[in-house]
């Protein structure tokens, strides 16, 4: 199989949206692997703790990598893509997060709109190494990097890459991360495989809208898998399988997840429906990946022990 460089230069332009109308950057056979430099969620433009996200962001936010088209790749297949390595890349102070107005779990937004004034714009701008974030004196954040925002392209929708539905997106996962392996629905000849917004480290619903934000080189491999076709994105690690739901509201979110999952256990591992809804009332778990997009993600799984 072949290693690809996708380079911010060969890149030659981040994509805002999602969808089968820009050219691929990149032709892959299955089972190769890409070596991608992604740029943070800001595409640099938070460069220290003294600029105002409300005047240094536009409305081109989230920077996407891509499309990289997979050869043989048709709509009714998924794509199984491993995450093998996110490394943090660019000069220090790399990693960066933030208040933005009007934005967050935990203040009014367009879409929960109240009369109280907007909380205030806090920059932290912080060194990313593979051994950690320092926070302050006190407290080192565990370098735990995953892949914010990834996907295939829907049909015909051109989608906001802030975004995460059925085609994956900024689902803020961080479970998307190295080892694991996140499966895509084909929709489009080729796939077309977008990523970006690669996180140091997040906490569950990415409370204030922004995690630690960090340019990465990260590394994918690229499997396809016939005649798989998938209502949602789903997940493998070495010790679980979970599904992947993204609407609102939450309670929606997680229903999605929950009862594509049932039908992963019905249709993969000999469960019958009702079977696999009953054991996981007892033993199923589930992952707030964000509280903060569009749409809400939430993650349903259970051990492989049980399977």
């Amino acid at each position: 199989m072949t290693t690809h460089q996708l380079t911010e230069e060969t890149q030659d332009g981040f994509h805002y949206t999602v969808g089968p109308y820009f050219d691929p950057v990149l032709e892959i056979e299955p089972g190769d692997t890409v070596e991608v430099e992604t740029e943070d969620a800001f595409e640099g433009a938070i460069e220290t703790e003294d600029d105002l996200p409300s005047e240094v962001l536009g409305d081109y936010l989230n920077p996407q990598n891509g499309p990289i088209y997979v050869e043989g790749a048709e709509p009714g297949d998924a794509l199984a893509i491993t995450i093998e390595h996110i490394e943090p890349r660019g000069p220090q102070p790399r990693g960066t997060t933030c208040t933005v107005p009007h934005f967050g779990g935990l203040s009014a937004t367009d879409r929960t709109a109240m009369l109280h004034d907007p909380l205030p714009e806090i920059v932290k701008k912080l060194e990313v190494t593979t051994e950690g974030t320092v926070w302050n004196d006190d407290i080192t954040i565990p370098y735990e990097p995953f892949v914010g925002t990834i996907s295939t392209s829907p049909k015909i929708d051109s989608v906001n890459a802030l975004t995460p539905f059925k085609h994956g997106g900024n689902m803020d996962l961080p479970d998307v991360c190295p080892g694991n392996t996140i499966y895509l629905p084909v929709e489009v000849d080729g796939g077309y495989v977008y990523l970006g917004d690669c996180h140091a480290a997040q906490g569950d619903g990415e409370l204030c809208g922004v995690a630690l934000e960090h340019p990465t080189t990260t590394t994918i491999t690229v499997d396809l898998i016939e005649d798989w076709e998938l209502e949602w994105p789903r997940l493998e690690s070495e010790d679980f399988i979970m599904s992947i739901g993204s609407v609102r509201p939450m309670e929606d979110a997680a229903r999605a997840a929950y009862a594509d999952l049932v039908a992963w256990m019905a249709d993969d591992y000999g469960f019958d429906e009702m079977e696999a809804y009953m054991l996981l009332t007892q033993v199923g778990h589930v992952r707030l990946g964000n509280m903060v997009d569009p749409n809400y993600t939430i993650g349903a799984g259970i051990d492989k022990s049980y399977l």
